[in-house]
């Protein structure tokens, strides 16, 4: 099954603007901009037949292309980057079987992720998409915690049923657990890990749907699919000693430089 992976990028963003562009400095000091660190991220996801960003913006574009990137200029009405991904997809002239939408301030994601998500798609003939979940350990956990106690909005929790179908994906932290936990315990907390993969027909019908109540209050895209009656799989995932987390805002820029640091990564 033929694979594209499209990275949306927005440099309007409400809580960072600019924010593709946001340099990042790595384990050896040099520093990358978010939105080519998640390229290359893209770049060791085997399996894959194709790679582009979707922007709707010439800055943006700009820097992409200068460091060789694929790039497909989308409008500037998107809603989301689900919205990006289907319009990119139908300016390539569609033909893949699986779209991955890789999320532009996700550089963090390992390779594995993206395979195992496409992997868990092919295998459930009954999910419209797919996204990975990762268990949440004490120190992801306390920092989703300390983010909602500060007013921040961090990452995303997913809730699902046994057979891995999504219930319902929060900015706050779901299930409520009552307790803390020590960096290293693993906790009954999953985080969202914001990757998509699509089957082509609920991606094009995507944008033709009204956003519901829910989508509208968390500002979460996925929900659209849920409201609209079509199934998500998550995907645990599983993170082999990385550690991950999503540039949500200005003050995750050293959360991410520190862990790139841990990590080894340039």
């Amino acid at each position: 099954m033929s694979v594209l992976v499209v990275i949306p990028a927005r440099f309007a963003s409400s809580r960072y603007p600019g924010k593709p562009l946001a340099e990042l400095r790595g384990a050896t000091g040099e520093s990358k901009s978010l939105i080519r660190r998640s390229w290359e991220a893209a770049q060791g996801v085997e399996g894959v037949d194709r790679v582009v960003v979707a922007t709707d913006d010439d800055r943006i574009k700009t820097a992409c292309e200068a460091f060789g990137a694929d790039v497909v200029m989308t409008s500037e009405t998107c809603a989301n980057g689900t919205e990006r991904c289907a319009e990119a997809h139908e300016a390539l002239g569609g033909g893949y079987e699986i779209v991955v939408n890789l999320q532009g301030d996700a550089p963090l994601t390992p390779h594995w992720f993206i395979e195992d998500l496409v992997k868990g798609l092919r295998a459930d003939a009954q999910a419209d998409v797919a996204t990975p979940v990762l268990r949440c350990d004490g120190r992801a956990l306390n920092g989703f915690l300390d983010d909602r106690a500060n007013g921040r909005v961090g990452g995303t929790t997913a809730v699902f049923g046994t057979g891995g179908h999504a219930l319902y994906f929060s900015k706050e932290v779901i299930p409520y657990t009552g307790s803390r936990y020590e960096d290293s315990d693993d906790t009954p907390v999953f985080h969202h890990v914001g990757v998509y993969a699509y089957r082509p027909e609920a991606l094009a019908t995507y944008p033709s749907w009204d956003a519901g109540p829910l989508e509208t209050l968390e500002g979460l895209e996925q929900l659209r699919f849920l409201e609209s009656g079509r199934r998500i799989l998550c995907v645990e995932v599983q993170s082999r000693g990385r550690q991950f987390w999503e540039l949500n805002n200005p003050e995750d820029v050293p959360r991410l430089e520190d862990m790139m640091s841990e990590m080894g990564m340039p």
